[in-house]
């Protein structure tokens, strides 16, 4: 938990971080419950994942191939290309730009769903709101959903520094309650003493092996101790994969509390943090907005789609408002 020792006081409540919590806070703040998780089917009805489609067939999912070809769906349009089929040329881009352009479709195909969820020990912290893990597996269950509402099949991963659980894409209620299951039992397993470094980079070289080319892959994770080849693997699944990225953050990873002297515990260590000291709370500063600010850069550079999600935020509304504003840029291009 967070004390502070100054007289003015803090912005930020003092929630336990972790075993032994003070019951000031809520359960819900700290762990998910399978009933919980299950009431989230009713709201999960109103979240349409990106991109959309404006057909269906009973077997197929609603979503389009990431493989440009002749489909029946129109997606874009580019600069023509050798072996580009002429039939496709987009003659009023062509007169307009000077340069010739030719049309690309997307096929409508089945699409499984990927769910790739941290369950680190650095997920389970906040100073507001909720877990980061708690946070993370809500926003899971809506996905999970979501997807069995369109009929879509449901994979994905859930990791933490010992333990990792792997879901081969099913369709159905009972493969979204199993995965449910696991998000809830995981949580009582999680060593927080323990970490692993290469946790994520192993989940990550796990998962592009298993994933199925065309797929629509979320990644929920405060995305601590991203490296070299994590960034491989994730430009290697980007390439023949939908991608969206869900960074995961406390607004004490952001920002440091006003000036004071605090009191961290994670129930079994204490520590005293000075943040008088201006120097330092600009350098932690810089150093949360430089991550943010590379996490940007790499899903500009392989065409992920970036959101950001607090831990004060709510789940539903955060997906409904950026999936929202992707789905506009699609239909624009």
């Amino acid at each position: 938990m967070l004390n502070s020792n100054n007289p003015k006081g803090s912005s930020f409540k003092n929630h336990k971080i972790s075993k032994g919590f003070n019951r000031a806070v809520s359960d819900e703040a700290v762990r998910v419950t399978v009933p919980e998780l299950i009431r989230l089917n009713q709201t999960a009805a109103a979240l349409s994942l990106w991109p959309p489609t404006t057909t269906r067939t009973q077997q197929s999912g609603h979503y389009f191939s990431a493989f440009k070809g002749r489909g029946m769906e129109f997606d874009e349009v580019r600069p023509y290309q050798p072996g580009d089929d002429v039939r496709h040329l987009d003659w009023r881009v062509t007169a307009r730009t000077g340069k010739v352009h030719t049309k690309l479709f997307r096929e409508e195909r089945e699409r499984p769903v990927f769910l790739w969820i941290d369950y680190r020990a650095p997920m389970f912290f906040a100073t507001r709101g909720v877990f980061k893990s708690v946070l993370a597996a809500r926003t899971a269950a809506l996905l999970a959903w979501s997807s069995n509402h369109h009929n879509d099949r449901v994979g994905g991963q859930i990791f933490s520094d010992a333990i990792h659980h792997e879901f081969k894409p099913q369709r159905g209620k009972a493969q979204v309650l199993h995965f449910i299951k696991q998000l809830v039992d995981m949580q009582t397993k999680i060593v927080l003493s323990e970490t692993d470094k290469d946790a994520a980079q192993h989940a990550l070289a796990r998962l592009r092996r298993v994933v199925h080319p065309g797929s629509l892959i979320f990644l929920i994770s405060d995305f601590r101790h991203l490296n070299a080849q994590m960034e491989l693997h994730l430009m290697q699944i980007a390439r023949h994969n939908d991608v969206v990225m869900l960074f995961v953050y406390d607004a004490l990873e952001s920002q440091l509390p006003p000036s004071g002297r605090y009191r961290l515990s994670d129930g079994q260590w204490d520590t005293t943090l000075n943040t008088a000291d201006q120097r330092l709370v600009t350098t932690y500063h810089n150093r949360f907005i430089q991550h943010q600010a590379h996490l940007q850069q790499l899903a500009n550079q392989h065409r992920f789609l970036l959101l950001h999600c607090a831990t004060t935020d709510d789940p539903l509304a955060k997906l409904q408002q950026s999936l929202g504003r992707s789905r506009q840029r699609h239909r624009k291009k």
